[in-house]
């Protein structure tokens, strides 16, 4: 049962009085999330919408009371009913949202989701609040705060809806149509209303700047859009061609990377909120509401698994776009906004106090510009991939892709930031080096499956000697284990993508030897850490952080491949155990199985739908009925 921690501020007007409610912060896996392909909206167990960028995954916030439950503002509806139970589920095969009430004086729900436009008709969000059982009376308040809180706004009043204009650079203007009477109090519009058994009121939160006109103004607006919206999500799901074990958690990640698409551009956010920290109170806040090269490159492998071509396709162009944008050396930025945009510079909202006072609190991200080698590989192995399951790739793709693998040629063996994007100093990274060895590899498969034209000769000799260098100085005979990077003797988790880049095989003896090292230093039961802070190479923060869900997929499959299915299971089937309520994952989970950085995490979707594939298919081929 949740609590209901609040502060009252009296309202009046023509004698009506009311509550509006201050929330205080839930933890981050009490929340939903709901979207249009644009942006989406965490919607928490109590009914309050507090995070939302608007109009576009990396706009500035609107609704924000996640990171400063005081400032942030948020958009609450729901009953008031004393020590009522909390439940949430999505609606089957869908991304339309159901929050529960359940108390002794009635039962009541809250349904969210928002409409998916093929065109560029106003977005919005619907919420609709219905009494299901007795008589309840409900409370909302729609509380913007624009431009990351940053922005006052003036409000305007008309008849069935209210007008929030922004005074700052944003220029947004939200309409909020209301059935109910509101008043307006601190730059908020608030109601209270009760709802007999049965009844229904809707309330839609949409993009003003258009003007007057909208669909939302038509009388069957709610029950066209849900029934469309709904229709959307199951015809999208139906194209999936996953039959296997655990479909309804692959279909849930998959509904889910789904969400962090961006529908005019094809490319796919990190996760769709910035600044949830990696450890309460400390400084590992981050903004990941861009498409890094390595998270998409995953990204596109799960949905060719899938069976999802059209979504491929359109990330394949997003990657052909950034190709043909190659520096004049031949290399890549590690991440770039959904748009293309290269510049993402880092800073910090000094303003707002961080979830639980964890700050501070980035947009943009530094990161944008370190030097990470690993990426030139996972962006070839995804291109290779599509080349195979997808579309032949195009001359021009191809011209680019030779100057890339010049460039790693060349470059493989400088320092660099890394996969973890370290701020403490370049080293010589074991994975990076990997990567770069499937950078070469994956091309030499290309020129050869394709007959295209290729510096071969070159490209062999480059592969052949990162192979040897992996070998001989990243590899520790007193721990008989391949460790983070040249000169320690720290193991790392992203050493567990080895075997399944086919960069040694699952089953080798130095590989066996590594995998048991990682389970002893850095397996906790089904929990596995990134690398053990103070062992590894300096990331240049203080502080501690958890274990990371992806690395726990990882290692899953890593036993599955080598022939542990037994243990592969048990450990995937634990690791599910460790979703929120709706089968979402966080980047990392703390000391006590809390939630921690961004949510969710299309990485850890990623590592999921991965190893459950795979699993799946040694367990049938195996004998395993079930």
């Amino acid at each position: 049962m949740l609590a209901d921690p609040m502060a009252t501020v009296a309202a009046h007007r023509d004698g009506y009085s009311f509550k509006v409610v201050a929330m205080t912060y839930q933890p981050i896996e009490n929340y939903g999330i709901i979207g249009d392909l644009h942006t989406v909206a965490l919607v928490g167990m109590d009914g309050s919408i507090d995070f939302m960028s608007f109009p576009h995954f990396d706009s500035p916030t609107i609704f924000a009371a996640l990171l400063d439950h005081e400032k942030g503002g948020r958009f609450r509806l729901a009953p008031v009913l004393e020590e009522a139970r909390h439940k949430q589920l999505y609606l089957p095969d869908s991304n339309m949202l159901l929050t529960r009430f359940l108390s002794r004086d009635g039962v009541a729900e809250v349904s969210d989701f928002m409409p998916i436009q093929h065109s560029d008709q106003a977005r919005a969000v619907v919420r609709r609040a219905k009494t299901v059982r007795g008589e309840v009376c409900f409370r909302m308040i729609c509380q913007p705060r624009f431009n990351y809180a940053r922005s006052e706004h003036k409000v305007e009043q008309k008849d069935g809806e209210v007008l929030f204009r922004s005074l700052g650079p944003d220029g947004t203007v939200l309409r909020l149509r209301t059935p109910k009477p509101v008043i307006i109090h601190d730059g908020a519009a608030v109601a209270e209303f009760t709802l007999h058994e049965g009844e229904t009121a809707a309330f839609i939160l949409e993009d003003a700047r258009g003007g007057d006109s909208s669909p939302s103004a038509q009388p069957d607006y709610v029950a066209t859009s849900f029934k469309d919206t709904m229709n959307y999500w199951h015809s999208w799901l139906a194209r999936s061609t996953y039959r296997g074990r655990w479909r309804e958690i692959i279909n849930r990640s998959a509904l889910t990377l789904k969400l962090l698409t961006s529908q005019p551009h094809g490319s796919i956010v990190a996760a769709p909120t910035f600044g949830l920290p990696e450890e309460l109170g400390g400084e590992r806040n981050w903004d990941y509401r861009y498409t890094w090269i390595r998270d998409g490159s995953f990204t596109l492998y799960a949905l060719i698994r899938l069976g999802y071509t059209e979504e491929a396709e359109a990330f394949m162009n997003w990657i052909e776009a950034r190709c043909c944008e190659l520096c004049e050396d031949g290399s890549l930025q590690i991440m770039y906004a959904l748009d293309g945009r290269h510049d993402l510079t880092e800073q910090a909202l000094g303003h707002l106090e961080g979830y639980r006072g964890s700050s501070p609190i980035r947009i943009g991200n530094g990161a944008h510009n370190q030097l990470q080698l690993d990426i030139y590989g996972e962006l070839m192995d995804s291109v290779y991939l599509y080349d195979k399951y997808g579309k032949p790739i195009s001359y021009e793709l191809w011209k680019n892709l030779v100057r890339l693998i010049e460039w790693v040629c060349n470059n493989w063996r400088r320092s660099d930031e890394g996969i973890w994007e370290v701020r403490g100093g370049r080293q010589e990274f074991l994975y990076s080096r990997l990567m770069c060895w499937v950078a070469i590899d994956r091309g030499l498969r290309l020129a050869r499956n394709r007959s295209l034209p290729a510096p071969r000769t070159r490209w062999h000799e480059a592969r052949d000697q990162i192979y040897q260098d992996i070998h001989k100085n990243f590899w520790d005979q007193n721990q008989n284990a391949f460790i983070q990077h040249k000169g320690s003797t720290t193991l790392d988790a992203a050493s567990l993508l080895m075997p399944l880049v086919k960069f040694i095989g699952p089953t080798d003896g130095r590989w066996l030897s590594t995998l048991r090292a990682i389970e002893k230093h850095l397996v906790d039961d089904s929990l596995v850490y990134r690398y053990k802070i103070g062992d590894a190479a300096s990331d240049g923060l203080a502080g501690e952080e958890g274990t990371f869900n992806m690395c726990s997929f990882w290692y899953v499959e890593c036993l599955a491949r080598s022939g542990d299915l037994h243990k592969a299971r048990f450990v995937f089937e634990k690791m599910l155990g460790y979703s929120n309520h709706l089968g979402l994952y966080a980047e990392e989970l703390g000391s006590s199985g809390e939630h921690l950085g961004n949510f969710p995490q299309a990485f850890t979707h990623l590592a999921l739908i991965s190893a459950a594939f795979d699993l799946d298919r040694r367990l049938s081929a195996s004998g395993y009925r079930e």
